[in-house]
């Protein structure tokens, strides 16, 4: 059966903040200079939103460029920020609350919104449709298609096809898009994106790139305890015990909810850490259980962020596309925001882009983005909170938390120096017999849950009859070195239970399982694995979470 083949003028690979953002600025470039042009979105989840999962606390700048009649037209920003709450939590009773002026600038909200970053992208998704961009969501791009040193464009995966490879009756083969100009705006640790920089050495001369772990839930709450706008943050406890950094946030949006989540610095040594635990240990806190105690838990989800930030920003222009948002990592960590950074990316690409194509250029690298980029505020926001990440990792939340507050409220610049964090995340992974043990309580089931009960409310879904999308480079490796060495650290690492040390049926010993089926997507194997030895891919086109208002 041979592929179809359709062609764009731009093609976006993945429907968030970056690429939706992307489409809607190509358009209006196109609109007002009386040009046709045809611009496609394909997005791996079942409707644009579903794989979506942020804080969020929005900062609305890119937005204001974007659509500066965003009221007007419905944006759904409905809860400004009306205060900021900072705790350092110093054991599992006890809290310091910090003085708002010795609280770093970036972490003040005025002028933010407490949102649904999925709500949002669903808007953007609106929004680009009116203005005449094809979107395809359910459909995952699996490879990029690339031709004499060019990327061309995608395949979106097969459809159909069983766990031992063979074609199912449903079998249908993944399209072929092609375009001009192909935007990878795939979000945190992208498939695609990760090849890419691979194969066009994207990377050279960069620090590492470096990732978190948030755990995010969804609950409604007494109102009596609901104060819509407030923005609660924490550092300390729980994660200080192990020795890991990361911060937990509780936001109170509209409808007398609430998020609470946690975000783990993948950075971390102490393999017996599970970050899924401690976000449950969390909620035990004073600080926490107050807003929670008497409420539901209604959502949950899980999503790897990319934090390296300016150090480790790889050239995001090749031959014949753009790495954008997430897939790059322009998120600004020191503010804990990446919504507004991926939006001006997408809008900076779709200028290049346009600008491209009116000299009649197909598939040659733009690299006049670079310029774009320099010449942004976007590259001075990130330029100039460079050392925040490789302090905290070298430093700790204190010490790190310290240099941010000098850089941004004494000299009002960034040091003269720049901090450099040049240990990869799976590398940072001590022996488990180096490290202390970590004893967590069973879950109440009130405050807090197992993995399985949280992922049933993520509403994951795959097919289960399909290839396993959790590829081993080398299937003995669980067994024969991460489990002697780490105790096996998936087991824990991963926050939906995917990875299991069981009992082999035979009897013959232990063997390593993998419940694909139970995968939200986060990407936290692919980054935190020691040995490097997973690698995720796209699964059939619509499977994985399902997240409402998240």
């Amino acid at each position: 059966m041979e592929r179809e083949s359709m062609e764009f003028d731009v093609l976006i690979v993945g429907g968030g903040p970056a690429g939706l953002s992307a489409a809607c600025r190509v358009m209006q470039l196109a609109q007002e200079a009386g040009e046709e042009l045809t611009v496609c979105v394909v997005e791996k989840g079942s409707e644009i939103g579903a794989h979506i999962l942020a804080g969020t606390v929005f900062e609305p700048t890119a937005l204001n460029e974007l659509f500066p009649d965003w009221k007007e037209k419905g944006a759904p920003l409905n809860t400004p920020v009306t205060r900021d709450d900072i705790f350092l939590l110093k054991g599992p009773e006890n809290a310091t609350k910090i003085p708002n002026a010795f609280v770093p600038k970036n972490m003040h909200n005025h002028g933010n919104y407490i949102i649904s970053l999925g709500n949002l992208c669903r808007w953007l998704g609106e929004q680009a449709e009116a203005l005449g961009v094809e979107v395809y969501p359910g459909f995952a791009a699996a490879e990029t298609i690339v031709e004499d040193g060019q990327v061309k464009g995608i395949i979106t995966g097969d459809m159909g096809v069983a766990r031992d490879g063979s074609q199912k009756d449903s079998y249908m083969p993944g399209m072929e898009l092609r375009a001009k100009y192909t935007l990878f705006t795939e979000g945190c640790r992208g498939h695609l994106g990760k090849q890419l920089i691979s194969q066009y050495k994207l990377d050279e001369g960069k620090d590492p790139q470096h990732y978190g772990i948030g755990i995010k839930e969804l609950w409604d709450i007494d109102p009596a305890k609901h104060e819509p706008g407030l923005v609660v943050h924490t550092t300390g406890w729980p994660l200080n015990e192990s020795g890991s950094t990361g911060g937990s946030f509780l936001y109170h949006l509209e409808n007398g909810q609430v998020y609470v989540g946690l975000i783990t610095d993948l950075s971390y040594s102490n393999p017996h850490l599970s970050p899924f635990e401690e976000m449950q240990r969390l909620k035990h806190h004073p600080e926490i259980k107050k807003y929670l105690e008497g409420g539901k838990r209604v959502a949950y989800g899980a999503r790897a962020i990319t934090k390296g930030g300016f150090n480790s920003l790889p050239k995001m222009s090749f031959p014949g596309g753009l790495l954008l948002g997430c897939d790059a990592g322009t998120l600004n960590f020191s503010k804990i925001k990446g919504s507004h950074t991926a939006m001006k990316s997408g809008i900076l690409g779709a200028e290049a882009v346009f600008a491209a194509l009116k000299e009649g250029k197909s598939g040659e690298e733009i690299t006049s983005f670079a310029d774009r980029f320099k010449d942004s505020w976007l590259y001075k926001e990130l330029y100039d909170e460079r050392n925040f990440g490789p302090a905290m990792h070298k430093f700790g939340n204190v010490v790190g938390g310290a240099v941010a507050f000098i850089e941004q409220n004494i000299l009002r610049r960034s040091l003269p120096i720049t901090l450099h964090d040049t240990l990869p995340d799976y590398a940072a992974m001590k022996p488990a017999s180096e490290c202390k043990k970590i004893s967590y309580p069973k879950p109440d089931n009130t405050l807090t849950f197992d993995r399985l009960s949280s992922v049933f409310i993520s509403n994951t879904n795959h097919e289960e009859d399909q290839p396993v999308h959790l590829k081993l480079t080398n299937p003995d490796i669980p067994l024969q070195e991460n489990l002697p060495k780490f105790d096996e650290p998936a087991q824990r690492y991963c926050p939906a239970g995917v990875y299991e040390v069981v009992d082999a049926d035979d009897g013959s010993g232990k063997r390593f399982q993998i419940n694909a089926q139970n995968c939200v997507h986060c990407k936290t194997c692919d980054i935190k694995d020691p040995a490097q030895n997973i690698t995720w891919v796209t699964p059939e086109g619509g499977g994985g979470p399902n997240y409402p208002n998240m």
